[in-house]
């Protein structure tokens, strides 16, 4: 728990930054803001700010170094482009202060926009644009990082030290050797899946409806090359917004059918593929209620709670339909579940 002292130097930071921001936005830029709005952030350090000019609106990203790195952002976003997809354009960039000025796409993301009568229309879009997207080969200057078994089981780590111990205060159970069994079953179905390029936060609150038709694509600069349906569990099995579980499966076999018809993954079976499917969204719901609990527990953003019922549930009936996961799912049913209510008592 941070201290009075280290919260007042947080915002001190804040408030410099900002105040460097303004003076690079009229010296380097030549751009005097009509005014400078604060926008809705993700759960990383970046800050975004809608620019307000008397001509139009843009968009300041604040990604403070060394936390952030904006050169990624930058080849990312080259790369995606010269790919047919549509990112912000990057207007003006200080790499060294961590300070972009790109494109505003407005404020019609997918979670804002989707209901149940357009949603098979626009995840059409957004699964066309994943199919795009993970075709990527080639960032220039910036190396894609591999989504390693290694790094999987650092997120486990993490997430039984911010979820169990630090958020809920719970001690791992002397069966936390077979959790660990579990969890390694994900991270086979993970390593042995084809890998590609990966988004990593490819849901509704990044991606966006555009004016002119199409899907806009926001917060790509963590990528790394990955299993093939990790953007694909993150975009159907969202943590703020679910569907039943047929017309997800639906959308996922239709996913499937558009790889074949490029040409891959023809020997997969639907049957294979859910299964893949299903277990990276629990790795990937783990690694969720892991951030949340850290934005709780070291951040003060209790903000984040909310999302934390959903991605419970989504592991908990995940993980009933796999014997193999019987331990990590009574675990999570019997014991996790119930001190997250009491938690939130």
């Amino acid at each position: 728990m941070e201290s009075t002292q280290e919260l007042n130097i947080t915002a001190t930071k804040k408030a410099g930054r900002e105040k460097a921001i303004l003076h690079w936005l009229s010296s380097t830029c030549q751009i005097q803001p009509v005014s400078l709005q604060p926008m809705p952030s993700d759960a990383s350090s970046r800050r975004y700010f809608r620019l307000i000019t008397k001509e139009k609106s843009l968009v300041v990203m604040d990604a403070p170094p060394p936390q952030e790195n904006c050169h990624s952002y930058v080849a990312i976003a080259k790369a995606l482009r010269q790919m047919g997809l549509s990112t912000p354009d990057i207007i003006e960039a200080d790499l060294h202060s961590g300070f972009l000025l790109i494109t505003d796409f407005g404020e019609a993301t997918y979670l804002r926009t989707l209901t149940s009568a357009n949603a098979d229309p626009l995840y059409g879009e957004a699964l066309n644009a994943l199919a795009n997207l993970q075709a990527c080969r080639l960032v220039q200057d910036h190396t894609v990082s591999p989504f390693t078994a290694n790094f999987m089981r650092e997120e486990w780590a993490l997430h039984k030290e911010w979820v169990c111990c630090k958020l809920l205060g719970l001690s791992l159970p002397l069966a936390e050797k077979e959790l660990d069994a579990c969890y390694e079953l994900l991270v086979e179905s993970a390593v042995t899946q084809m890998q590609c390029f990966m988004h990593r936060d490819y849901h509704s609150a990044n991606l966006m409806v555009l004016p002119e038709g199409g899907c806009g694509i926001l917060d790509f600069q963590d990528a790394f090359i990955g299993p093939v349906t990790y953007d694909l569990a993150s975009l159907l099995r969202d943590c703020y917004i679910d569907w039943p579980k047929e017309r997800v499966d639906h959308w996922a076999i239709s996913y499937l059918q558009r790889l074949k018809n490029r040409g891959e993954l023809k020997d997969v079976t639907d049957q294979t593929f859910l299964r893949w499917f299903d277990l990276m969204g629990m790795q990937r719901h783990l690694k969720c209620l892991m951030t949340f609990a850290r934005k709780q527990v070291r951040d003060h953003q209790p903000r984040y709670l909310k999302h934390i019922p959903r991605a419970l549930s989504y592991l908990i009936h995940t993980s009933h339909r796999y014997p193999e996961l019987a331990r990590l799912h009574d675990y999570y049913r019997i014991t996790v579940q119930p001190a997250f209510l009491r938690y939130m008592k």
